[in-house]
Formats: structure tokens, C-alpha cells, sequence
């Protein structure tokens, strides 16, 4: 064979090559940056060992076409200050739809809403929805909310740190930290989400607005009983 093909076939082997190679710069600045991992501190893995769990309070009530007996307004009643205690988001009121009587179902939804709102709840935390009843006459109005509870991890397990030379924190550090927090936490709901930002006061910010478009001072006026001046002692 002559040297002028091999010199062809050389040439187009370099071309492809370098082809493939501009390709390949072509797609990986093309793609968007991967950020690095961000590195979890000791104190954070053992909050991920925080379990939380969710369960329903719920209470059901007999459809009657008179409406809410007595029986069932203190249930409604402990049922809200459970509600209250508990911290929970929303109580929800289900009425049973295709049930035995469906008008006195509805009618009583309303009236259990108007008196857990009387018992504390705002109105717009008690949603009234409905549910197949399944053409059951005895179909129940069910209300309840959901209610969570924490777990921390067991702690205790503790290693003889001066037994190794690594200058790194031992296995237990920040468990007690995660099994106080489970311990405390007033809504463990918390830990999994956070909470829905409360309205905003309008007619204060309307106050407020005002005076410092007329050059006012939007502070508070102070309080008499809130200074700092140290009283007499009477000898």
C-alpha cells in the first residue's frame, strides 16, 4: 500500500477524534453546574432519627334530624380543647353523602361547624367536607383532626474516645440534643412542616403607614407602667 492513503486515512481518523472531542466539551458546558452537597453536622444527622408520627382524633356522631344533642355538644367541646392543646392545623368535619338521610346529614354538618367555632376554633380552620356513605342509614358525621407525636433516638451508646487518634466527634454526640427536642416540642407537626404565616393586621399597617407619610413617629406610645425608674423604698 502507498503512503498516500495511509496519510488519507490517518487525517480522517484525527478529524473524527478531534470531533468527538469538541462534542463532548460541547455537551458538558452545555449542562447546568451541579452544586456540591452541602455536609451535614453531627447535630443534624441525629435530628434526622427524630420519628414522627400522625394519627386521628376523631369522634363520630349520629346523624339526628333534630340536630346536635347534648351528648354530642360536649363531645364537640372536649374534642376542641384537645384541638387546642394539641396545636393541630384543622379540624375537619365530614358529612356522609348517600347516606340515610343526606338534608338532616348536611344540616347538622353546619350546625357541628357553628359549634366548634362557639367552642374556640376559628371558622377558618374547620373545612366540612363529605364522604360516600355507601347508602348506609346509619352512615355517622365524623370529626375529627390529626394529631403527631415525636420519638427521639435511644441514647446511651458511648465509646472510649481516647482509644483512637482521629480528631473527630464520638458516635453519640447530639443525641441527647435530638431526644430532648423530641421530648419538647410542642407540635411535632412542626418538624415535618412549617406552619401557614398568620394574616396580617391591615388596620395597624394602614396606622402605621399613615405616619410615616406625615413624618409621625409610628412607634407605640409608651407605657407608664413599662419604664425603668427604680422606685422609692419607704423606710
Amino acid at each position: 500500500m502507498s503512503s498516500q492513503p495511509v496519510k488519507l486515512i490517518l487525517q480522517a481518523g484525527l478529524i473524527g477524534a478531534a470531533l468527538l472531542g469538541l462534542s463532548a466539551c460541547a455537551s458538558v458546558r452545555g449542562e447546568p453546574p451541579v452544586a456540591a452537597p452541602v455536609a451535614r453536622t453531627e447535630t443534624e444527622k441525629w435530628r434526622d432519627q427524630i420519628k414522627v408520627d400522625g394519627r386521628a382524633d376523631e369522634i363520630q356522631l349520629a346523624v339526628h334530624a333534630t340536630g346536635v344533642s347534648a351528648n354530642q355538644d360536649q363531645a364537640l367541646s372536649a374534642l376542641v380543647s384537645r384541638w387546642l392543646s394539641a396545636q393541630a392545623r384543622e379540624i375537619v368535619v365530614s358529612a356522609p353523602i348517600g347516606g340515610g338521610n343526606p338534608s338532616a346529614a348536611g344540616g347538622m354538618a353546619v350546625q357541628v361547624r357553628e359549634r366548634l367555632t362557639f367552642y374556640g376554633a376559628p371558622a377558618s380552620y374547620v373545612r366540612v367536607v363529605g364522604y360516600d356513605g355507601a347508602g348506609d342509614p346509619a352512615a355517622p358525621l365524623r370529626v375529627g383532626f390529626e394529631v403527631f407525636t415525636a420519638q427521639g433516638p435511644t441514647c446511651g451508646a458511648w465509646e472510649n474516645i481516647t482509644a483512637t487518634r482521629k480528631n473527630e466527634a464520638y458516635g453519640n454526640f447530639g443525641c441527647s440534643m435530638a431526644a430532648n427536642l423530641a421530648a419538647q416540642i410542642a407540635n411535632p407537626e412542626d418538624l415535618i412542616r412549617p406552619r401557614d404565616s398568620t394574616p396580617i393586621d391591615a388596620g395597624r399597617r394602614d396606622v402605621v403607614l399613615g405616619k410615616y407619610r406625615q413624618g409621625q413617629a409610628t412607634a407605640s406610645a409608651k407605657d407608664d407602667q413599662a419604664n425603668g425608674a427604680i422606685s422609692k423604698a419607704i423606710n
